[in-house]
């Protein structure tokens, strides 16, 4: 598919988009942050025209050799008058790339404006209209927005997923030199999506990602290298790789909080995915509201904390959050009014940064003894931001907080030790205080653990702590943003938009996301991939996600066995599997299955009394064990029970046609002697 059709066919997606949504919110007028972002369908029309009279992918890609843009040049030369024969060479190369120069600049342009309305967007209709300028600048030769038109076709954005077209786009900007796209040829690649399954391919695609500066790739490899997939096994080359992205990431988390993202398993049970504890619910989120508005000080705070850092798939809101924490702040709340003093720290659209502001209010919340504010007035003194730098007041303060639990003083008690700054080094107490703030998840402390782990520095070096470690940070990345689309599009049965996203996710080694790519494959309903390579992905996917610790996935790989699915049948090795989960994990589920393999003797030595067992630690171990196992019980007992019974007959009627071969020939003998005895205890009744 040439990518100016493929253009086309986008804008009039979006285009259509864009009418149902206004359709749909007829009277709500949107709030629009710049007057570009007003596209209206006749404009979408005149840009159609405009594009149809333009070629091939390589007319877009390479300007230079546009014959369109020649045409163009040669006519505003005509127009302004400066076209002469005589001009020199150097004057019309001068020209070009004045011309060039400034069509670039427009691509750029509007690139940019989309990315802006893309970031403060709110609503479908304004990403729609962001797409719409990423498809312009795409026609102008930009190769970010090219990047982004194919991210909207591989992942259906706006419900116009299609792999081919994506494909070509990313072989294209493949051979720009686009890392990006590397990175995604080299993940279709290893999955077999839209192209030839060919892990050696992935790899090689993934090393020139990461060669041109891909995070991506990077972690990818690191992944790789740790695990041994497709690579020899090697701790240092994954620290490498992983302490790349884990620097970049936490040069990020210096400049602002890091955003946890839920993480959603598709495991779970249906009736608690629909009202899944790590998504709010609309229905409970109004209630929630409710509450608030009515005076519940405790649900304005964590309705303001919610809104502030943009959880359980809520948008991030600081106008919102000021409010909540305002109401809650006057009625009392320390937290409250810590988390303003917070907000106006570091400054933002509803809170414009103020230290004297951040000061007013940490005070308040540290008067009252609250731990985030003596957090805030540490780091005000740490950092001399409307109060004379003062490493002393700053440690006192951090201790006050750190005593009362709070993981950011911890850490930043580490950092001081571990730097030097205002106290003398003291590893161990970095080390100290990085552990304690870690056990909370506070992101920085874990880098700063695997630094420490990495370099051996305080501690006796590990690389594969040093390796874990830096890999919970790296999994802190903007990237895991797709776990919340990912899910969205699985709810709203958009099956293989959700796959895509999971399975990209699943290739830089979250855990979840392999689980979440496993089940999608073995429920068959995507689309995306052939029905015969389903269940062979997804026992490789299970068996990732368990080698990284997952009980569930572990009894999967051992389901997967023992039916055959996606592999030969192997009782043995499905026993294996089992056994690994019963005993490091206490999967009741691996014990039943265990002690079924035991009551029957299926790859293992039957043995009814480990079987027994087996079933009663089931029982022990989950509640919701007790009828399953219970009815198992009932069947194994009834069974042995007509099995004795059936041998009892049976060896009683054996004994008996033995007794009576044996004394056949000496009947009368022994007829004699049971009369003779019967008389003598006859006499000795009598003469006794």
């Amino acid at each position: 598919m040439k990518l100016l059709s493929l253009l086309i066919e986008i804008l009039i997606i979006l285009g259509v988009t864009i009418k149902n949504i206004e359709a749909g919110r007829h009277n709500k007028k949107q709030k629009e942050r710049n007057v570009t972002t007003q596209v209206s369908v006749n404009e979408i029309k005149q840009f159609l025209s405009h594009v149809l009279d333009q070629r091939t992918l390589v007319k877009v890609i390479n300007k230079r050799e546009n014959p369109i843009e020649k045409q163009k040049n040669h006519q505003k030369l005509k127009i302004r008058g400066i076209q002469n024969k005589d001009l020199s060479e150097r004057n019309q190369n001068y020209l070009k790339k004045e011309e060039k120069k400034n069509f670039i600049d427009e691509g750029d342009q509007l690139f940019k404006m989309g990315i802006k309305i893309l970031q403060q967007s709110k609503s479908q209709k304004q990403k729609a209209e962001a797409y719409i300028l990423f498809a312009k600048a795409a026609n102008m030769g930009n190769l970010k927005a090219m990047e982004k038109i194919a991210d909207a076709l591989l992942f259906g954005n706006f419900g116009m997923q299609n792999l081919t077209a994506a494909i070509q786009l990313y072989e294209s900007l493949a051979k720009e030199g686009s890392h990006k796209a590397q990175n995604t040829l080299g993940f279709l690649s290893s999955y077999g999506i839209g192209m030839e399954y060919n892990p050696a391919k992935a790899l090689i695609y993934y090393t020139f990602g990461s060669a041109g500066g891909s995070m991506m790739s990077q972690m990818i490899l690191g992944y790789r290298y740790l695990s041994g997939i497709n690579v020899l096994q090697n701790c240092e080359v994954a620290l490498n790789h992983y302490k790349k992205v884990a620097d970049y990431i936490a040069d990020k988390l210096e400049k602002s909080e890091g955003i946890p993202v839920e993480k959603v398993r598709l495991t779970e049970r249906p009736e608690n995915l629909s009202s899944n504890s790590e998504i709010l619910d609309w229905d409970i989120y109004q209630y929630y509201k409710f509450l608030a508005e009515r005076g519940d000080v405790q649900i304005q705070v964590s309705l303001g904390q919610l809104h502030l850092i943009g959880r359980k798939g809520l948008d991030q809101d600081y106008s919102k959050a000021l409010y909540y924490f305002l109401k809650a702040a006057k009625a009392g709340s320390a937290n409250a009014m810590a988390f303003i003093g917070k907000m106006y720290l570091e400054g933002n659209d509803a809170a414009p940064q103020n230290n004297v502001t951040a000061f007013k209010y940490f005070s308040m919340a540290a008067n009252k003894g609250n731990a985030i504010g003596l957090h805030g007035l540490g780091l005000l003194y740490f950092y001399g931001k409307g109060v004379p730098m003062n490493y002393a007041e700053a440690l006192k303060y951090f201790q006050k907080a750190a005593e009362k639990g709070w993981p950011n003083a911890q850490f930043q008690l580490g950092f001081m030790y571990y730097s030097g700054s205002g106290v003398w080094k003291d590893y161990k107490l970095a080390f100290k205080y990085f552990y304690l703030a870690s056990q909370s998840g506070q992101p920085l402390a874990i880098y700063y653990l695997a630094e420490m782990y990495a370099t051996g520095t305080g501690v006796l070096r590990s690389c594969r702590t040093a390796v874990e470690l830096y890999k919970g940070v790296c999994e802190l990345g903007h990237w895991a943003e797709k776990f919340l689309t990912a899910y969205f599009a699985y709810k709203n049965g958009d099956i293989d938009s959700s796959l895509v996203q999971y399975a990209l996710l699943a290739e830089m080694g979250y855990e979840v996301a392999q689980s979440n790519s496993a089940f999608i494959l073995e429920s068959k309903k995507a689309k995306i991939i052939e029905k015969e390579k389903m269940y062979p992905m997804a026992l490789l996917l299970w068996d990732r996600a368990a080698i990284q610790g997952n009980a569930f996935a572990r009894v999967k790989v051992g389901d997967f066995h023992y039916y055959g699915y996606g592999t030969k049948k192997d009782y043995q090795t499905a026993a294996t599997h089992y056994s690994i989960a019963a005993e490091k994990h206490h999967s009741a589920q691996a014990m039943f299955n265990l002690a079924y393999m035991h009551e029957h003797g299926l790859g293992i030595a039957k043995d009814i009394h480990m079987a027994r067992r087996l079933y009663d630690m089931a029982a022990q171990t989950n509640p919701e064990a007790h009828i399953p196992v219970s009815l198992a019980l009932m069947k194994l007992e009834t069974v042995h029970l007509l099995r004795d019974t059936l041998f009892f007959n049976f060896t009683m009627q054996q004994k008996w046609i033995k007794l009576d071969n044996t004394l056949a020939l000496y009947w009368d003998l022994f007829g004699i002697g049971l009369i003779v005895t019967a008389l003598i205890f006859l006499l000795r009744n009598r003469y006794g």
